[in-house]
């Protein structure tokens, strides 16, 4: 019997151990990790430059109240914003934790500065949360269904289709909120252009451009952050997940220009922000802004996608590779849940998004043969599909 509430649907396996881009079961099964925990562990597990971090932070205060200055805080923050553009950061826990930062905010700038708008417009098949004001900002019913009813001020356009978000332009909305690469919604890049001519239009009408980098965030796309290589500012971005290389953290970072709309008392998180994680966070960030890291992330995210590519040439069932860096997704005509369960079996760890998308979310740090061996993996079971 279980005391816990039965939220997720487990696959029947109990990891024990792990070693760079692998897992270790009770029975000493070795699995190679190509979701990292949904885009978190992009060190893969026992990386010793963060456990000997951690040792270290273990042994000084691991919480201070946010009533008192963290230096390591102050220097996370500064890590963060120092090399794209100049911004202050709100640090919270999860990544529905930094986009509900962004929705109030965004709403605080709108009573401050924009006669009381308050509606953010949201893309259809988005993701951003499961906090009632995330979900009801997210595009997708089958996470908004039973929680009726929902927070007002959201409205929804079709993602990567300009003229549908313009449709819905008002002097009510205050902001527009994205994800460069929709991630639960089946890892669909933002076009270039989209992108683009969003922040233009935007930026024209005085609206703030949001963009949600839980996922795609701390070098998943070959840069430190996706909207670096779409050649975008926005006026606010979120950052999860990956930021603490395992540990739970949020931020929320929000363009100097506009930052003044925050005050004390206006929002706050009791752990958001501890010494501890702040201190790992720290060892993260500065390791994934090497520029030889990032460029490493690229070749690897190039040589995976080729190695896709063959794939949909092999396999008609195949409809479309694509992703961006070490986050990939393959569309199928079929749904992949099965596939899934198949790979774990065969010592593969992938998932299954949007029931027809196999996501790939490797450890930055791993091999071209490591990307070797997934890919033959999945080869097999397709061909064993293409037989059956």
């Amino acid at each position: 019997m279980s005391f816990l509430l039965p939220t997720y649907s487990r696959y029947g396996v109990k990891f024990v151990s792990g070693k760079g881009p692998y897992l270790y079961d009770e029975n000493g099964k070795e699995y190679l990790d190509f979701l990292s925990g949904i885009g978190v562990n992009i060190f893969g597990y026992a990386y010793s430059p963060l456990v000997e971090k951690l040792k270290t932070l273990a042994e000084k205060p691991w919480h201070l109240s946010n009533y008192f200055q963290i230096d390591s805080q102050e220097e996370l923050a500064g890590e963060i914003v120092r090399s794209l553009f100049p911004a202050k950061v709100f640090f919270s826990n999860s990544g529905a934790e930094a986009n509900e930062a962004a929705i109030k905010f965004a709403r605080l700038y709108g009573k401050k500065r924009k006669n009381g708008a308050y509606k953010i417009l949201v893309a259809e098949n988005s993701f951003h949360g499961r906090t009632l004001a995330t979900v009801s900002a997210t595009g997708q019913e089958k996470v908004q269904k039973g929680f009726d009813p929902l927070c007002p001020g959201f409205e929804f356009f079709k993602f990567n289709d300009l003229a549908s978000l313009l449709d819905r332009v008002s002097e009510e909305v205050v902001a527009v909120m994205v994800e460069p690469i929709q991630g639960e919604g089946g890892v669909i890049p933002a076009e270039v252009d989209f992108l683009y001519n969003l922040r233009q239009e935007t930026r024209k009408r005085g609206i703030l451009l949001i963009l949600d980098e839980v996922q795609t965030g701390v070098g998943r796309t070959g840069d430190l952050y996706a909207f670096q290589g779409y050649g975008v500012q926005p006026d606010i971005f979120t950052s999860a997940k990956a930021l603490a290389g395992g540990l739970p953290i949020g931020a929320t970072i929000v363009h100097e220009e506009i930052s003044d709309v925050v005050t004390p008392g206006v929002h706050g998180s009791t752990f958001g922000g501890n010494p501890l994680v702040t201190g790992v966070a720290l060892e993260v960030i500065r390791r994934v802004k090497d520029p030889e890291f990032l460029a490493g992330v690229r070749e690897k995210g190039e040589y995976l996608r080729d190695k896709l590519l063959q794939l949909k040439m092999k396999f008609s069932f195949v409809e479309e590779v694509r992703g961006r860096g070490l986050m990939w997704g393959i569309l199928l005509k079929i749904k992949c849940g099965e596939i899934v369960q198949r790979a774990l079996e065969r010592g593969l760890i992938v998932n299954c998004t949007a029931e027809r998308v196999v996501r790939l979310l490797p450890p930055l740090i791993v091999e071209k043969g490591e990307i070797d061996r997934a890919v033959s993996i999945i080869e097999e079971l397709f061909r064993e599909i293409e037989e059956d």
